[in-house]
Formats: C-alpha cells, structure tokens, sequence
C-alpha cells in the first residue's frame, strides 16, 4: 500500500550510473518512495499506477548536483578579487575574505547575508553542498537553520584557526574545541539533513594543538572533515616551514586522525600532490574537492584523471567566491576544459594522433552528481534506494529547430544553462522550489 509520499516525475529523465556514459530515457517516470527513487520506468509498474503523476512534459529531469566545496560567508564579494597583484599569499585573505568574514560575529550581519545566500542557492541546481562558515558558532548555527528551513541538504562547518590570521577571527586552541564542541552538541537533532563537519581552515592557520583537539572530536562525535590541500606551490611551501618534516602535505591531517582514517574527509583543490600524497589519499578515505575555475584562475590545473586512476573519490566544486557563480554546470564545463588543457600540455607530447584523456561529459557530470553524492552514501543518481534529489530543466529557450537527443539536450544545458531553466527542484523527496 502507497501513502502520500509516493509519487512520480514524469519527463526526460538524464543521469550517470557509471561515469562513462549517460543513462537517458525519453517520457519516463521515476518514482519517489518516501524520499527515496525507487527507480525510472518507461510505464508505471502495477504496483505504482495508482500514484500522483506531476508531468513535466518534455522538460528534461536530472539528479541534484552536488557542490563539495564553498565558503557562504565570502558569497558578498563573489566576483571580485581577481584584479588585484598578485604580491603574496595572503594579500586575497587580507582585502576580502578576512574582513568580510569577520562581519559575522554581528548575527543582524550574518542573517542578511546567509538570508541572500540561502535564498541564491536554491535557485540553482545545486541540492546538496559541502560549506565552510567562519569562526562564529551563533553565525554558523544561524546558516544550518536557514539551509534547514528552505529544504537544503549539506554539511556545514564552524572554521577552526589559532594561527596567522586577522585580529578578530582568530581563536586559542582551547576556545576553538570547546567552541566547536559547543556546536556540536547544540547541532544534535536540529537541523535534519543539515549537517555539521569539522573544519580547520587549512594547517598554515592551525597549530598541531588545534587539529589534535579536532580530531579527536570527529571520532568521538562520529562527524565528518573538510578542509584544504595542496592548494598552491607557495601554501606547501609555508606548511612545510611550520611543520618541518613531512613527506607530504597530507601527512599533516593524517597524524590527526583528519584525513579519512577514522571518518570520511573532504579536501578541496588537491593540486600539486607528490608521490607520498597520492599514495597516503588512495589508502584514505578522503574525497577530492575539485574546483577548476579557481584553480586555473591561478594558473593550476588539478591531476584529476590521476586521482580517478588511483582509486581516490573526486567531487566538484565552486569554491565560492572563488568564483563568481554558484551554477555547477559551469563547474562542469570547467572540469572538461581544465582537464583537457592539462592532458594537452603534458601526456599528448606533441603526437597529433594521441587520443584524448581529459575528462568526458558524462565523467564530468557524474562527479558532480554520483561522484560528490558519495559522500551522502547514496545520492546523485535515480538508482533505486538513492536519496530522491531532482532538478527539472526547461530547455526551450536555448532550443534550436531540430529534434536534439537527450544526450546533446544536457550537453547544451551544461554548456548555456543557467538558472532560468530552472522549473523545480526536490530534495529527499520534497518539493523545495518551483516556478
């Protein structure tokens, strides 16, 4: 017997099971079993005929992408920061983020802001993302409420830093744990799939002390890590004069227990790992926050066909702000090319005939749908038992006159979509925006 909760989307549904090829079909249904899909149909079983049907005619149906990698506070100033020399590591730390994310002890602030940004994000076809707040643990509860109450899934974190950064956002290491712990307990039951993670900045703004104390409350609290690695040639640089040493970057998070050794870890950017990284990753349980456009805008390119090789999960990301948009298709688009370029400048060698080994469309799209969704255990595809997460597309203002497969539909999509072919989304089986 059905209840309420059972219901179909009827459409072009376009997904990844594999990373290497899209799965389409054309006026299918899938089916939403409390939260859950219960899988894509070209009818209704008989079990399911007597269902609620919402039909979306010929508008094309795919899961919510995921956004492994985000900073909300710096959502202000997105855009910007892009024009400025270039005359040392901290000078985009010092003019923007910083300063914005210090407003943020102001709550009246940080409502506003989060209030702007929550609101941008459900417009997109992000439903699910992995976030950094700032120090502030009111400001970083009052954004999971927020996320909370307009249907968001995502894990949030409270930032951790006891070393080189601004007067005013900069904790001791006692005050970061048991501000964190604080959080973590008041966390507990809120904010249903809203969720918190540990998240010590990066290790140049946190003292061993520090990602001691957090890693010990990931274990004890069974809750996940995010943070950043191997980002830029100068931040190795600076991480290996604070903490002589190591044989690689990674190894700094891993002797504290914050690298996927006993809880899941997310790392953004990952770009310059040597081989004792590479190694340490693939035998963690670590996922890759690949971020393409922030990357090259500073000028690196991310091995991420070498991660795949290797066994090791890769998600996208935007990196706001980092960038300008939230709208994962570019970061998609950007993946492709990112990905592209390296191959070109490194294992083509020239030879006209080499076959290309940058990342494919439907890779791509699967990383930022199945290959992210990981993290959740089960999102990112219409497979059966996967969380119900759904965007639907109207393609029509970017339609030519010929009839376009489903294939070359989402391909378009990704390359000129935005979010006004956004129709509606769900997320675990909820309606949470829809025009």
């Amino acid at each position: 017997m059905m209840d309420e909760q059972t219901f179909a989307l009827k459409g072009t549904v376009v997904y990844t099971e594999e990373k290497e090829r899209f799965v389409c079909f054309e006026q299918a249904y899938i089916i939403c079993e409390n939260g859950l899909s219960a899988g894509v149909y070209p009818e209704l079983p008989g079990q399911y005929r007597n269902i609620p049907v919402k039909d979306y005619g010929s508008h094309v149906i795919i899961p919510g992408l995921c956004d492994m990698h985000l900073h909300a506070p710096q959502y202000g100033f997105r855009g910007l920061g892009r024009n400025i020399d270039a005359d040392g590591w901290g000078t985009w730390f010092d003019i923007y983020a910083f300063p914005e994310e210090s407003h943020y002890r102001d709550l009246d602030y940080a409502y506003r802001a989060y209030d702007r940004f929550t609101g941008d994000l459900m417009k997109t076809t992000t439903t699910r993302a992995v976030m950094f707040s700032t120090i502030h643990r009111p400001a970083t509860e009052l954004l999971m409420s927020l996320l909370y109450q307009k249907g968001f899934a995502a894990y949030v974190g409270k930032v951790n830093m006891d070393r080189n950064s601004m007067d005013g956002l900069i904790e001791t290491a006692r005050e970061s744990i048991h501000e964190t712990e604080q959080w973590l307990l008041d966390c507990q039951g809120l904010y249903g799939s809203v969720k918190p993670i540990i998240t010590p900045r990066y290790v140049p703004t946190c003292s061993g002390s520090l990602l001691e104390g957090l890693g010990n409350l990931a274990v004890r609290y069974k809750v996940p890590v995010q943070s950043h690695l191997s980002e830029g040639l100068d931040e190795i640089k600076w991480v290996n004069e604070l903490e002589p040493g190591l044989q690689c970057y990674a190894e700094a998070y891993d002797r504290h227990g914050l690298l996927g050794s006993e809880v899941p870890a997310v790392m953004a950017h990952c770009v310059f790992p040597n081989q004792a990284e590479m190694k340490l990753m693939a035998e963690r349980n670590v996922m890759v926050a690949h971020c393409p456009e922030c990357n090259m805008f500073a000028a690196n390119i991310a091995p991420i066909r070498e991660y795949m090789d290797n066994g090791i999960a890769v998600g996208l990301g935007t990196d706001m702000a980092g960038v300008g948009r939230l709208e994962m298709f570019q970061v998609i688009k950007h993946a492709i090319l990112a990905s592209r370029v390296r191959w070109g400048a490194t294992e083509r060698a020239g030879n006209p005939d080499a076959p290309m080994k940058g990342l494919s469309w439907a890779e791509a799209f699967y990383l930022a749908t199945k290959g992210g969704g990981s993290l959740w255990g089960n999102a990112g595809s219409f497979e059966p038992g996967y969380l119900f997460d759904a965007v639907v597309l109207d393609d029509t203002s970017i339609a030519d006159l010929s009839r376009r497969s489903a294939c070359e539909r989402i391909e378009r999509l990704i390359q000129a979509g935005d979010d006004r072919n956004i129709v509606a989304k769900y997320i675990e089986g909820k309606s949470v925006y829809h025009i």
